[in-house]
């Protein structure tokens, strides 16, 4: 039942898409978060950190608990309980909400056809769906590599992370980790929420240690299908996965830069395959291609994964 729920659950989100904001759990769960940090103390550091604890333990509580609950529930039972139909659709329509790849590739491809007929500034306004960075003074190539590299991230933060969490730990798994990775897009960065996020954003990087990784060797699979270039992708990312802060953002960013050959530059901050070609709007299908393939390889992964388990 397992793989069919998986199988299921991307086939409704490649079908219908992300549901409304009122019908959304991560919207509620946002909501619940926006609450609790506008009462967070100010202008103390040990207090700020205590109520960041607060709000990851409470946040992942409530997150695991109904998900947990509706997994017993729907769980099959006879002749007069859940039939299995039932069942696996319900876990389906729950665990898609969980996952986002539908949506991540249109946002690259709304960024890239706007790139494509000279439309800066709708594409600097559509690329903020995908990055927190200000793209105000971005031009035509640092467009196409912001998205390049959000479309790399993002495929493990958006999809291969709560697949492989529900691969682990079922429903509740996909959506603890949805809502740790909530937590840390909303208040686990630098700067006004620094210590109130601390512990949201270093549970991401421990969650996310795993997915970050497993996406990159998928990008490089990928790779060797769609016409580009694996070994280069192999190196570069064993030598400039280091050059970003997050310790697991480079992995897949650099991994995807040597796929295309392309420089993925942050100015100030990084640049990761310095020799590469500035990307343009084309290197931008190219990539959603490959993290298409490479996600469609880590539902085949999980799928096979969960069969041998079976066997044994």
């Amino acid at each position: 039942m397992h793989s069919i729920v998986v199988i299921l659950a991307v086939a409704i989100d490649w079908v219908l898409g992300e549901p409304p904001n009122a019908l959304h759990p991560v919207a509620w769960f946002g909501r619940f978060v926006h609450a609790l940090e506008r009462r967070a103390p100010r202008d103390s550091p040990s207090a700020e950190l205590l109520y960041g604890a607060g709000i990851a333990a409470s946040g992942v509580a409530l997150a695991a608990l109904p998900a947990f609950a509706l997994e017993r529930a729907l769980r099959p039972r006879g002749r007069l309980g859940v039939p299995k139909v039932t069942s696996v659709i319900g876990l389906a329509v729950a665990l898609k909400t969980s996952f986002a790849w539908r949506a991540l590739i249109h946002a690259g491809e709304n960024v890239r056809r706007e790139l494509d007929v000279a439309q800066i500034d709708a594409a600097r306004f559509d690329l903020r769906a995908l990055v927190s960075r200000d793209t105000s003074e971005l031009d035509t190539s640092s467009l196409a590599a912001a998205a390049i590299e959000s479309l790399a991230e993002n495929a493990s933060d958006s999809f291969i992370a709560p697949l492989l969490y529900y691969q682990l730990f079922g429903l509740p798994g996909a959506f603890a980790y949805r809502a740790v990775n909530t937590l840390d897009a909303m208040i686990g960065y630098h700067g006004r929420y620094e210590f109130l996020g601390k512990i949201p954003a270093r549970l991401d990087d421990a969650l996310n240690w795993v997915p970050s990784r497993l996406i990159a060797l998928l990008i490089m699979v990928a790779t060797r299908f769609a016409g580009g270039d694996a070994r280069r992708a192999w190196n570069t990312m064993r030598r400039d996965h280091a050059r970003t802060a997050s310790p697991n953002a480079g992995y897949p960013m650099s991994a995807m830069a040597g796929a295309l050959d392309v420089r993925l530059e942050k100015v100030g901050y990084y640049r990761l395959n310095e020799n590469g070609r500035a990307p343009q709007p084309r290197d931008l299908r190219r990539a959603a291609q490959m993290v298409s393939l490479a996600l469609g390889l880590g539902v085949a992964a999980s799928v096979l994964v969960h069969w041998v388990r079976r066997g044994d």
